[in-house]
């Protein structure tokens, strides 16, 4: 551990790497900060509102807080078992695809989540507006510009300041959620709610969808926030720090979305965040409860906003070869993805925003069939035994197009299509199934039992073991034995 420290304390304050692998000696971190992280991420007003449309669209509480608590299991685990992939390969997620689509193939779903990710960004800014135009007394488009300044320098400034961002945000959301469940239960009677059962499979489902689906939108770009663990750190006990932070988070944030929509008599949808502050009171604590919302949010925009970037650089890495990323040309990267989610959130304030998030949801379609063939390919397949540098290598291991992947890839999601239901799109078997939404079930299941099955049969060679970049001063490679792989350190 005093290692560790001193790697963390020798490490610069704005990071240097960008989709580059991490070596060993830059390898920091404690796995309590990957659980800060995601609670903070999830403990924010977006997470609030997606619980309470379990009711708003027509649950009652008991059940839609059990739908959810589902939902953030099965979403989690999935989220979890990408997070554990990052300090054995110690690159950003996306990166990985390159194995199951190819070095240039990898770029077609990675395309589609820079756009959901800017589309989530988009989303948050607005709510984020909203609470500072409360706060500084200014209008909602000028909080808008003030969250998106915050968010540029966050992002740029890398993985260490987003690490503290979020273990601060996570002591403010603990200390604000609190408040608010105290003031809540002290103006509602949870009990009496609680008591009104009316139990429907529609309704059941609609809160696990809505709960799976919040969790599994983190799967592309988890494992970039835990690639700069050491190596040894243990793959199950990432697993859990990620895991439990965001399902923990996101629960609470969602029961408080719940009850506050239950009981406030339709004045929730449309004022979510002036209705939330105002469970709190006025004044002086108003300010603080609209201060700890903006902050809240600064955690998970500037995820979407980092993931944005290193999938940016991923795609252009793949046709171009090793990029290496400049400090300056962060910046612009940076300044184009949130500038262009600044200008969605601007246009989208009032009207259009509702059927933008319609189109991000319909997105989700698009990355949850990758999540299912990635997971696959990696923990039963190739078995974590990956061949890094030919992850850079069109003419290597895993060539250009890998036709397997994209192909079970495209199932799974013209499979999904007849079961998506969004103001974008509805599919025609919505309807017999009550108006909701199982297409992230069936672009799981589907393609996961294709690509193992046809993987099984006609996967390319795997190597032997892992195999990592050969390191300044020392040959990193995992190493086989009876006890397990670990990476040899210089």
């Amino acid at each position: 551990m005093a290692v560790n420290n001193e790697r963390a304390g020798s490490t610069p304050l704005i990071e240097r790497r960008s989709i580059d692998y991490i070596p060993e000696a830059e390898r920091h971190g404690r796995l309590f900060s990957q659980f800060t992280l995601w609670m903070g991420a999830n403990l924010q007003i977006t997470a609030i509102v997606t619980g309470a449309l379990a009711v708003v669209l027509g649950g009652d509480v008991f059940w839609s807080l059990i739908g959810l608590l589902i939902g953030q299991l099965l979403g989690g685990g999935v989220m979890a078992l990408h997070a554990a992939q990052g300090p054995k390969l110690g690159l950003p997620q996306m990166i990985s695809s390159r194995v199951q689509f190819g070095v240039y193939g990898a770029a077609i779903p990675i395309v589609l989540v820079c756009l959901m990710y800017l589309g989530f960004t988009a989303t948050g800014t607005v709510l984020s507006g909203q609470a500072l135009g409360q706060l500084f007394n200014v209008s909602d488009s000028v909080g808008i510009l003030i969250f998106a300044s915050v968010i540029v320098l966050v992002t740029v400034l890398g993985y260490r300041v987003i690490h503290w961002i979020g273990r601060v945000a996570s002591a403010i959301g603990v200390i604000a959620f609190v408040f608010l469940f105290w003031r809540l239960m002290s103006q509602t009677d949870v009990g009496a709610l609680l008591q009104i059962r009316h139990f429907s499979w529609s309704s059941f489902l609609l809160a696990v969808s809505l709960a799976a689906s919040w969790q599994i939108a983190f799967g592309p770009y988890v494992a970039d926030y835990s690639r700069y663990l050491p190596s040894a750190t243990s793959s199950v006990k990432t697993f859990f720090a990620a895991g439990a932070g965001s399902v923990i988070g996101a629960q609470v944030a969602m029961i408080l979305g719940v009850f506050a929509a239950a009981s406030a008599n339709g004045q929730f949808a449309g004022h979510e965040v002036a209705y939330i502050v105002g469970l709190g009171g006025t004044g002086a604590t108003a300010a603080l409860l609209y201060f700890s919302i903006a902050f809240g949010k600064v955690t998970i925009s500037t995820l979407n906003s980092y993931g944005s970037f290193m999938c940016i650089a991923t795609i252009i890495s793949g046709f171009k070869g090793h990029l290496t990323v400049t400090r300056m040309q962060r910046l612009v990267f940076v300044l184009f993805i949130v500038g262009a989610a600044t200008l969605i959130a601007l246009l989208g304030q009032h009207s259009f925003l509702g059927a933008f998030k319609s189109f991000i949801l319909f997105l989700l379609a698009f990355f949850t069939p990758w999540s299912a063939i990635n997971l696959v390919d990696y923990y039963c397949i190739t078995r974590e035994r990956y061949d890094v540098p030919a992850l850079a290598d069109p003419n290597g291991r895993y060539g250009r197009w890998n036709l397997l992947g994209i192909s079970v890839y495209v199932f799974g999601v013209l499979v999904q299509l007849p079961f998506i239901s969004t103001k974008f799109y509805t599919g025609p078997l919505v309807a017999a199934l009550g108006d909701v939404d199982i297409s992230w079930i069936i672009g799981l299941v589907l393609p996961a039992a294709v690509y193992y099955f046809c993987a099984k049969k006609w996967h390319s060679a795997v190597p032997d073991q892992l195999i990592l970049p050969v390191e300044q001063n020392s040959v990193v490679q995992a190493k086989t034995s009876g006890t397990g792989r670990a990476a040899a350190q210089a």
